[in-house]
């Protein structure tokens, strides 16, 4: 055993041509259609509908990850991951939308009815719908087991009540992914009696209401929702009744890679415009790529944008091969890369001097970007947690450590 993993086997990535050719044609399309406008989606806090049309018929980005037989482009996690680097590096609140479309898709494609996912997964890999995850509220952010909305079975119909906050998307949703309580906790079960279900935009009773007004990820709206005595069909519930609490946790196992990539591909936008700018500032008749103190910096940079890249790209080929550590591994790659991806673009900002800060030069807005990843889809310090207890679950599975005594640590 190479511990934590099995073996030397388990530290390997392995990538295919069509991963390097994805990521060149993604790359181009976006430094050809987004790359110039990148600035006003932060400056108007607005992400043009036009725009997001054309990432879903030239780009075909909304379906990479998905099935063909659900409309989507096919591709791994690997793929996935990609994806959300490239529209990092470039416009980070493309890739929370993206981001918030897995977020409705996977639990649909994991526990849903085959019905559900033929009727709700292809208009979201086309792009011709978006989708919302609905879970956080007012009482409750990373304490998921604690909502209080409520969802009440009448006849074949489910009534919900309650306010959801801070949800990416919901003013663009077609659809969203709400989370419930449906019946009380149970003894050492906390987690017990919250169901998910499928509401769709229009529906009587659902309010979207206040957009919160934030400082980063601007484009990308975080907003209240309220739900006045919903109704919604037994039909769209996903999975089964009081486990979603489950559901929501094996979503986050596999969505959290993706905000690790969005650190990443920050941190790979200020590395690269750092570099640059040292080879073409001069101070006291030199480049300040000649400074021995701007060459240790970048040297940092590039050890820990390379260190970070790893765990990303492990955490993904980990889940395409289906192994279970992916989750444990996922935590480190959420925590690791976007940590490592405020300090690499406050370096950016230090080498840029002066220039880092003006808002017209592109790069303070990946600071104020990359801090809201550090909080959301598990605040960082939580997944310190997680990653450590889904540790002492695999290793307990293997026999390596006993029930018994991982029961008393968690």
């Amino acid at each position: 055993m190479v511990f934590p993993l099995d073996s030397l086997q388990d530290y390997q990535l392995m990538f295919k041509q069509e991963h390097e050719m994805l990521r060149k044609s993604v790359r181009e399309f976006l430094e050809r259609e987004v790359a110039p406008h990148a600035l006003e989606f932060d400056d108007k806090d607005e992400v043009p509908r036009e725009v997001l049309r054309k990432l879903g018929e030239q780009g075909g980005l909304w379906g990479i990850g998905i099935e063909e037989n659900y409309g989507g482009q096919g591709g791994d996690t690997i793929s996935a991951v990609i994806v959300m680097e490239e529209l990092s590096r470039v416009a980070p609140p493309l890739a929370v939308i993206r981001g918030t479309n897995e977020l409705f898709s996977i639990p649909i494609l994991l526990f849903g009815s085959e019905e559900l996912r033929r009727k709700y997964i292809p208009p979201i890999a086309r792009g011709e719908a978006f989708g919302a995850h609905a879970m956080t509220e007012p009482c409750c952010g990373s304490d998921a087991a604690g909502i209080q909305t409520r969802a009440v079975k009448k006849g074949d119909r489910w009534v919900i009540n309650g306010r959801k906050i801070f949800i990416s998307n919901a003013d663009i949703a077609d659809y969203m992914v709400v989370f419930a309580r449906t019946s009380e906790p149970q003894p050492n079960r906390r987690w017990f009696g919250i169901t998910a279900f499928v509401v769709e935009k229009g529906a009587q009773g659902l309010k979207i209401g206040t957009k919160f007004e934030k400082r980063g990820l601007r484009g990308s709206h975080a907003m209240e929702v309220i739900f006045d005595d919903v109704e919604v069909p037994d039909e769209n519930r996903v999975g089964e009744v009081g486990m979603g609490f489950i559901i929501a946790m094996e979503t986050y196992d596999r969505t959290r890679v993706s905000v690790a990539a969005q650190g990443l591909g920050m941190a790979q936008a200020a590395f690269e415009r750092a570099f640059q700018y040292s080879f073409q500032r001069t101070a006291f008749g030199q480049y300040l790529a000649s400074f021995e103190a701007i060459q240790f910096t970048l040297t940092e940079m590039m050890a820990e944008l390379m260190t970070a890249r790893y765990l990303v790209y492990l955490a993904a080929y980990l889940a395409d091969q289906g192994k279970e550590e992916f989750k444990y591994v996922a935590s480190l790659a959420k925590f690791y890369t976007t940590e490592v991806a405020e300090k690499i673009v406050s370096k950016a900002i230090d080498i840029h001097g002066g220039v880092g800060v003006i808002h017209e030069t592109g790069i303070e807005r990946f600071l104020r970007d990359v801090k809201i990843t550090e909080i959301y889809e598990g605040a960082n310090n939580i997944q310190r947690v997680v990653a450590f207890r889904q540790l002492l679950r695999t290793l307990t599975k293997k026999g390596v450590i006993s029930q018994d005594i991982a029961k008393s640590i968690t």
